[in-house]
């Protein structure tokens, strides 16, 4: 019997050895074409929350304005509303994990002006922080501008919470998530040495449920700003201190810590974390590059153990303000910020700063000026709006310098000096268009013309650029009360103002 030979045979029907050879590297080529490979790991980016949830101490409640804190996070970021229709829209992100789609706040608000309502909780938990005043979270205070302070962050631009006195935002967390009692609690933020006053209090943390002061230990939050509360402070500020309620603490007693330091760099981290029972510890630092500065890492104030915290969320005020009657008394500057169940370890501590240094926090402007109070050289007082007022048409006058919203100006890049934000933002205005000497100074709904438009000089005074003449106090009185119109300029005191 013949034994078979498939060469051959191939031959015969005209395949040759060669072709063969290439045909059959064609198939398995096809073959391997078709088959689905796994492509190489890759981890999933950890950010501040997916740090905290590796350490053991979930957010619970997780705001930025500026980017996605957790490495999956898709969702909105924050909500803003424009004043020409009052409609909302939620800005996002630019893709899973990454930072703020500001393109969409800015086509959103073109044209007009817009406000920050919400900022949305990225946990999961819903402890979205609304605005302290109707159509909010109720109260008596405002929603911030969207728009008073833009930044990059890694090299996208994005907008910060911008508080000034009379912003705010509160939430009820007590029956979603947040630490009550005595339990562990961490809280970090990213903020700015920059904006800041001694006004009560910008605070990110734990608060009462009532908006009352209810009590030591009612409170558990992180404090950011140059309010020296016992006294005896070093220095001027800003400072990260922790306001438990009934005060603010810069270590475990009311006399000045002296491990204490000022942040007054452009962005800073500020941390605060509680066992509930018999410790805290403070830490700051510069958000932009380095480590941690262990400010008290020790025992709890007196009459402080144990916590009695209540699961409230505030940001911007203190922890009694803003339901009803006075407002928001500080400014303060809000990029980012959790809050974590359990005590967070230093390691994760650590962790968290090196990815903040890591997101490229950069760049900022505040609308081309500078936002704060007017000082009156020569008087010792403030330029103000009589009794808060938003009526168009009242005159300005100077009065005690008291930090509140009424006392804040912002100098812009278009000139204007604006008073107030939202939907009551008002305009510093030469009355009627004035341009001769006694022209009152009032305030008028932002309109873009030349009488709203104001020089603020390195001689330290503020001219009309329509008139050329001086923001003067009437008579170079020094009185609270005393009214403040346009005059020639003539060099005197009562023509002298610092903007701060």
């Amino acid at each position: 019997m013949e034994a078979s030979s498939s060469a051959p045979r191939l031959l015969r029907l005209g395949i040759g050895l060669p072709r063969l050879v290439a045909a059959l590297i064609v198939v398995i080529g096809m073959m391997i074409g078709a088959m689905v490979l796994p492509g190489p790991a890759h981890a999933a980016v950890s950010e501040p929350c997916d740090i905290y949830a590796a350490g053991g101490t979930p957010c619970v409640a997780a705001h930025s304005t500026v980017r996605a804190l957790y490495g999956a996070y898709n969702g909105p970021l924050y909500q803003v509303r424009r004043s020409s229709d009052s409609t909302t829209a939620n800005i996002g992100v630019l893709s899973a994990g990454g930072t703020a789609n500001a393109a969409a706040q800015d086509s959103f608000c073109a044209g007009t002006s817009c406000v920050i309502t919400v900022v949305y909780d990225q946990s999961g938990h819903g402890n979205n922080v609304a605005y302290q005043g109707p159509g909010g979270a109720g109260g008596t205070d405002t929603p911030s501008n969207a728009t008073s302070e833009s930044l990059t962050v890694g090299g996208s631009k994005a907008y910060s919470l911008y508080i000034n006195p009379g912003n705010s935002y509160w939430h009820n967390g007590s029956a979603t998530g947040m630490p009550l009692g005595s339990a562990p609690q961490g809280a970090y933020m990213v903020t700015s040495g920059t904006h800041v006053n001694g006004g009560c209090c910008f605070d990110y943390g734990n608060s009462e449920t009532d908006r009352h002061a209810d009590g030591a230990g009612a409170m558990d939050a992180i404090y950011f700003g140059t309010s020296c509360w016992f006294g005896g402070c070093s220095g001027s500020g800003p400072w990260v201190q922790a306001d438990l309620e009934y005060g603010l603490y810069s270590g475990g007693s009311q006399s000045w810590n002296a491990n204490q330091r000022a942040f007054s760099s452009r962005y800073v981290t500020a941390m605060l974390k509680n066992n509930g029972t018999s410790q805290f510890a403070l830490k700051g630092g510069d958000a932009q590059s380095g480590g941690l500065t262990t400010l008290w890492n020790g025992a709890l104030p007196p009459g402080y153990s144990p916590m009695r915290q209540q699961g409230a969320i505030i940001l911007g005020s203190g922890g009694d303000c803003c339901a009803s009657g006075g407002g928001n008394q500080s400014l303060g500057t809000f990029y980012e910020g959790a809050i974590t169940a359990g005590y967070p370890s230093d390691a994760t501590d650590n962790a968290v700063q090196a990815n903040i240094a890591a997101a490229g926090y950069g760049g900022g402007s505040t609308g081309g000026g500078t936002a704060g109070e007017v000082h009156a050289v020569g008087a010792g007082k403030c330029l103000d709006v009589p009794n808060s007022s938003t009526a168009g048409g009242t005159q300005l006058q100077i009065n005690a310098c008291a930090g509140g919203a009424n006392q804040v100006f912002a100098h812009t890049s278009s000139g204007q000096l604006t008073v107030y934000s939202g939907s009551t933002q008002m305009c510093l205005d030469a009355n009627g268009k004035g341009t001769t000497a006694g022209t009152k100074v009032i305030i008028w709904a932002c309109n873009g013309q030349p009488n709203q438009q104001w020089n603020v000089t390195a001689n330290g005074t503020i001219t009309g650029a329509q008139s050329g003449l001086c923001l003067d106090v009437t008579g170079a009185a020094t009185a609270n009360g005393s009214p403040v119109e346009l005059w020639t300029c003539n060099g005197q005191s009562n023509q002298q103002w610092s903007l701060s």
